[in-house]
């Protein structure tokens, strides 16, 4: 079983793949894969902040909705399009999904997916021919880096997003130390992610938010800490991070 492990200052424990980044202006993600296509990953990366940037000049609520937004101007830009349509599905604004959009379209552009991790400030497209332990991180909770999310190679290719009031920068109406969501694709798990932690305020919340969004298609799982409490729906599997 390869591990990924969440912390980027780790060193990769299967010696066949290769751990890179590529970053262009405030995109930061780490690649994993078994060939290092860090030059062409970048031009793709610069491709997909234009368009978002040229959608962004069409229409400004693009960026700062914090609920869904319609423009067929839009239609057309595909990484606006996949943001548009995730965070309809899962009621927030489009840059609720902005993340994994881009991991979406990065990794449509990759043809082989051996071996494909994407990791863009916590939200992941996960590829690959074998089983891939995830840790989890839940910034200050004693629960942080206990557990690892175990995904079977029968189901990859999937989206593993999550979504924190407590770590990083990003706007959350929640107090949920971590909101995790499992999708079809990373901007549905994104979306959803963002969602879903917003409904978590209190501890009691946790339960009512799974209900809600396990009852979406096409999310397989989810799972949300909050301080010393833990809560799981759909297909988790759980495991000691070691």
């Amino acid at each position: 079983m390869y591990e990924y492990r969440h912390y980027r200052d780790n060193l990769v424990q299967d010696e066949s793949v290769k751990r890179y980044r590529i970053v262009q202006e405030e995109s930061d993600i780490q690649v994993t894969s078994e060939k290092d296509y860090s030059d062409f990953l970048k031009e793709e990366l610069l491709k997909i902040r234009k368009d978002i940037k040229r959608a962004i000049a069409i229409n400004p609520d693009f960026l700062h909705s914090l609920t869904p937004i319609e423009d067929e101007r839009l239609e057309s830009i595909e990484v606006a399009r996949l943001m548009i349509e995730a965070s309809k599905k899962a009621q927030v604004g489009p840059f609720g999904a902005v993340a994994g959009a881009v991991n979406d379209l990065l990794a449509k552009a990759i043809l082989d997916k051996r071996i494909l991790i994407l990791e863009n400030g916590g939200d992941l497209y996960i590829a690959g021919n074998r089983d891939i332990r995830i840790g989890i991180y839940a910034g200050q909770s004693p629960l942080s880096n206990k557990f690892a999310l175990e995904l079977a190679k029968e189901d990859l290719p999937l989206g593993v997003c999550t979504s924190s009031a407590t770590v990083g920068h990003a706007y959350s109406e929640g107090a949920a130390d971590a909101g995790l969501v499992i999708g079809k694709n990373s901007a549905l798990a994104d979306a959803f992610a963002t969602a879903f932690t917003n409904r978590i305020k209190k501890e009691e919340d946790i339960e009512e938010a799974l209900n809600w969004v396990m009852g979406h298609e096409d999310i397989y799982g989810a799972l949300a800490i909050m301080n010393d409490k833990i809560g799981a729906m759909g297909n988790i599997k759980l495991a000691e991070w070691k």
